[in-house]
This record gives C-alpha cells, structure tokens and sequence, in this order.
C-alpha cells in the first residue's frame, strides 16, 4: 500500500516537473526568442506590414486590401465610392450572405463560382458566354453590373471607358477577397477620373502610378502590381502639397 501510494506520488512529481519544463521551455522562451529573432531581422513584416502616412499614424497593411468609401447615406445598403480615390478590386469574398462581403476581415475566402456561373453555351462554337440578362446573384451578373460600374464611374469628359479597356481585376474578385494589389491597368483606367476629382495634371497621376508599380517578384514570379494602399497614400500627400 505503502510502496503505491509513494510510486504514485513520484509519477505525480515527475509530471508536474516535466510539466513546469515544458511550459518554461515552449510557452515562455521558444516565444520569446522568435519574437526576438523576428523583431531584430524582419521588424516590419513581425509587426504586420504597417503603411504610414505622412503624419506617422498606422493607415493599413500593406498586405490586406480596403475600400475607400463615401459615408453611407440614409436609405443606401452599401456605401457609394469615393471617387477621389483609386479604388481596389471588388470584393465579393463569399457572397453576399458571408461575413466577408466588403473587405471585412473576420473571415477570407473566394466566391467558389465557376467560371461559367450563369453563363451560356453558344450551340455551334460550345464556348460560355454572360448574356446581357444573366440570373441575378450569378458571376455573370456580378461582372456585367462591375464592369457597367467602371465604365461610368472612370468615364471622364473626353474620355469614355470601353469594355475593351477594361481588365480582369477591375470586375473579378481575388481568392481571398482581401487582395491589396490591382494590375498597372486597372490602375491606369482610374489616372483620368482621379486626376479630374483632384485637380491635378493627368501626367502627374501617370507618374504617381508608375512610381509606386511592383515588378514581378525575383523578376520573373507573378504578375507586375500596384498597392492601392500605398498609392492612396501617395496620392493624398500629393494632393496636400499641390
């Protein structure tokens, strides 16, 4: 009885010590000296990958997008853009009945819709494509009612917006649906309006986005981009100095 009462106290005590080690070791200095590691070498991308503006106040990240919003009027469901802005790409993330509709960050996710969602099949050639009245709540709906949208909103006197110009990124949302980054040219599509809305020189918004373009990562991986963040900042010091 004795000696099972004893062997039970020092497995107890072996765990406990085992126990306290452990905590020590993974929950105390492991953290510690990642957290050390992390902060001495990558100190910007431990931190989150905050973007400043001029004023030293944290605006973002530069790894997830946001949208740049008028405030919401009396009887509106989803605010109107404000159009002195670039304006990221559409955020659909996982419909409309999601928590991640508008760049919410609660939670990440893609629309799931297949590419040919709402589309029709041409008989004699067999390729898909949106008719001008696709089923609402459809991809094909989402796209024809964004590009409609970028189409007037981009339309500036003297310059109109054809279907033609207008990318992919400007009317599809990204996997994650919190994508910071468009293409060069649905950044160029927006100088004009942006320039107008500012009073600023076409030419100067030009240079504003070619200055703040991506090339592709290690030369070759990926596709040229532009933070919508980053050039939003840009833009309004630009915008106070003028």
């Amino acid at each position: 009885m004795h000696n099972s009462v004893g062997n039970t106290a020092r497995l107890l005590g072996a765990a406990l010590r085992a126990l306290l080690v452990l905590t020590v070791v993974t929950g105390v200095l492991y953290p510690l000296a990642v957290t050390g590691v992390a902060q001495g070498l990558f100190p910007g991308k431990a931190n989150g990958s905050e973007i400043e503006d001029a004023s030293g106040r944290v605006v973002g990240s530069s790894l997830i997008g946001q949208r740049y919003d008028l405030p919401l009027k009396k009887g509106e469901e989803t605010p109107a853009p404000d159009l002195k802005w670039f304006q990221p790409r559409p955020a659909n993330g996982l419909g409309t009945n999601s928590v991640n509709t508008q760049y919410a960050l609660i939670l990440s996710g893609a629309t799931n819709r297949s590419g040919e969602d709402g589309a029709l099949h041409n008989p004699r050639t067999g390729k898909a494509y949106c008719p001008e009245k696709p089923a609402e709540g459809t991809l094909c709906a989402q796209v024809l009612d964004a590009r409609a949208a970028v189409i007037k909103d981009n339309s500036v006197p003297g310059h109109e917006v054809k279907p033609a110009d207008i990318p992919a990124d400007a009317v599809t949302s990204s996997g994650s649906g919190l994508d910071p980054h468009i293409s060069p040219a649905y950044a160029e599509l927006q100088v004009r309006r942006v320039a107008e809305k500012n009073g600023l020189p076409v030419a100067r918004v030009e240079r504003l986005v070619q200055e703040h373009t991506d090339g592709r990562i290690l030369g070759f991986l990926g596709e040229p981009r532009v933070n919508v963040l980053e050039l939003n900042v840009a833009l309004r010091e630009l915008v106070a100095g003028k």
